[in-house]
C-alpha cells in the first residue's frame, strides 16, 4: 500500500509523507569554519613537529570516514563540507580527532539526530544549489545558507534505517564504481603504453637495434634517426592584430572552441593581442607541464600569446600524426617534465624554447612514420571506444546512486521490510 504524501512547499523535495515533520538545520547543528593553512603550519610545526597534515576533503568508504589522528577538534561524529573548490559543496563524516583547513566547514551536533541521516540529506540539497549556481562563478556554500535550510525529517528509527540502508548500497555501488575507475586507469595505461612502445620501437616486430643516446628513449630501430626538434618544426608567433577570430582553448582533451558566452575560464579584455592558428598547426601549453596538453588545430583560430605554436618545416616529408603521438607521449610520460623548469609546487613548470627546440627525438623513414600513424590511429579508437563504454556505465552508476539517496531521504521510496 503506497504511504500518504504533501507537497513540501520546497522545489527540490517535492512531495513528502504526510508524517515527516519539518526541520530547520540549525537546530540540529552549530557550525565552524576551519583554519588557513598558516596558521596550521605554524601549529604543526610548534606543536607536533609538522608531523600532521591538514585535512582539506577526500572521499573515502562511502563518505564516511574512520579516525584522523590530528588535534583540532576531538569530537565522536560529526558532519564537514567543503565550501569552495572542485568538490564543493560535498559532505562527509568524519570521527575522532582531525583538523580542517578553511575551505571546510564542520557541523557539531548540538541536538540528538542520526548524523549518516542528516549526511544523505545534504547529497540532493547540494546538487539542487549548484544547479542554481551560473557556470561563470565559483561555486561556493556559507555558513548562513546551511543555517537557513529546511528538511523535512522521519521519526529517529526510520532516520536509522534509511540511512544504514543507504551506506549499505552506497559500499555496494562504490565498490562497482571502484572498479570501473580502476578499469578505466588500465585502458588508459595500455593506450600509453601502446603509443609509447610504436613511437619508440616501431610496430615492425623484432629488428635490429641501436643505441638513441637518449636518457629518454633508450634502445631504437637502427634505420632510424635522432634529430633535433629545430630541424622539424618552425615556432611561429603571428599576433592576430583584431578581433573577431575563433579563440581556441588548449585542453588535455585537445584543442577546442572557447565559448565566450559562457563566461568560464580566463578571459581577456582584447583578443587582438591573441596569436593566430591555423587548421594543421601544432599549439601547446608549455607553460604547465603536469596539466597541459599539445594538439594539431582543426580549427582556425587564435591562442593565448603566452602558448606555443609551431609547424612542420617541410610537410612533405614528415607525417603530422607520428609527430603529435610522439608529441604528446613526451607529456604524458613526462619527458617534457623532466627538461622543464621553474615552481612545480604552483603549477609554473614550464619548457624553455630552448630545452624544446634542442631536445632531440626519433624520426623513422617517412613511410614508417604513416604506418605508425595509422596503426596508432586505429589501436587508439578501438581502446577510446572501450573507455568511453566505461566512462558512460560510471556516469549512469553514479547518477543512480544519486538518485537512490534523493528518492529515500525524501520519503518518496520505503526500506524493504527485510532490510
Amino acid at each position: 500500500m503506497a504511504r500518504e504524501m504533501k507537497d513540501s512547499g520546497i522545489k527540490w523535495i517535492g512531495e513528502i509523507p504526510i508524517d515527516w515533520k519539518c526541520v530547520r538545520l540549525k537546530h540540529f547543528y552549530e557550525f565552524e569554519k576551519g583554519k588557513n593553512a598558516a596558521q596550521y603550519t605554524q601549529e604543526y610545526l610548534g606543536l607536533h613537529n609538522g608531523n600532521y597534515p591538514v585535512y582539506s576533503g577526500q572521499t573515502e568508504n562511502n563518505g564516511i570516514m574512520g579516525k584522523i589522528d590530528t588535534f583540532d577538534y576531538d569530537i565522536t561524529e560529526c558532519l564537514f563540507t567543503t565550501t569552495v573548490g572542485a568538490k564543493v559543496m560535498t559532505p562527509k563524516i568524519l570521527c575522532g580527532k582531525f583538523s580542517l583547513s578553511q575551505n571546510c566547514l564542520i557541523m557539531k551536533q548540538i541536538k540528538e539526530c542520526n548524523n549518516k541521516f542528516f549526511y544523505y540529506i545534504l547529497f540532493p540539497l547540494f546538487d539542487y544549489e549548484k544547479s542554481l549556481i551560473p557556470t561563470y562563478m565559483q561555486p561556493s556554500l556559507r555558513m548562513e545558507d546551511l543555517k537557513k535550510y529546511t528538511f523535512f525529517i522521519p521519526r529517529e528509527s526510520e532516520q536509522r534505517k534509511i540511512a544504514d540502508f543507504l551506506y549499505e548500497k552506497g559500499l555496494e555501488l562504490d565498490n562497482i564504481l571502484e572498479k570501473t575507475r580502476a578499469s578505466i586507469g588500465e585502458y588508459k595505461k595500455l593506450k600509453q603504453a601502446v603509443i609509447t612502445q610504436a613511437v619508440t620501437k616501431g610496430i615492425r616486430g623484432n629488428r635490429e637495434m641501436k643505441d638513441s643516446r637518449s636518457t629518454w628513449f633508450g634502445q631504437i630501430p637502427r634505420d632510424w634517426n635522432m634529430r633535433k626538434i629545430k630541424y622539424i618544426f618552425k615556432i611561429q608567433k603571428d599576433i592576430a592584430g583584431k578581433e573577431g577570430y575563433t579563440v581556441l582553448s588548449i585542453t588535455q582533451k585537445g584543442i577546442k572552441p572557447k565559448d565566450l558566452s559562457k563566461n568560464e575560464g580566463q578571459l581577456a579584455e582584447n583578443y587582438s593581442n591573441y596569436q593566430l592558428v591555423h587548421m594543421g598547426d601544432f599549439a601547446m601549453n608549455h607553460m604547465d607541464l603536469l596539466t597541459g596538453w599539445v594538439d594539431v588545430s582543426k580549427y582556425e583560430g587564435v591562442t593565448s600569446p603566452d602558448y606555443r605554436v609551431f609547424g612542420l618545416i617541410d610537410k612533405d616529408n614528415y607525417c603530422s600524426q607520428y609527430f603529435l603521438y610522439l608529441m604528446q607521449m613526451c607529456y604524458t610520460n613526462r619527458i617534457f617534465y623532466g627538461l622543464g623548469q621553474g615552481v612545480s609546487g604552483l603549477g609554473r613548470w614550464r619548457l624553455q624554447a630552448d630545452k624544446f627546440l634542442n631536445f632531440s627525438i626519433t624520426v623513422p623513414s617517412y613511410e614508417e612514420q604513416q604506418e605508425i600513424a595509422n596503426y596508432l590511429d586505429k589501436k587508439c579508437s578501438a581502446i577510446d571506444e572501450l573507455i568511453a563504454k566505461k566512462e558512460q556505465y560510471l556516469s549512469e552508476i553514479e547518477n543512480y546512486k544519486k538518485s537512490l539517496i534523493y528518492e529515500y531521504v525524501t520519503g518518496k521510496k520505503e526500506v524493504p521490510q527485510n532490510c
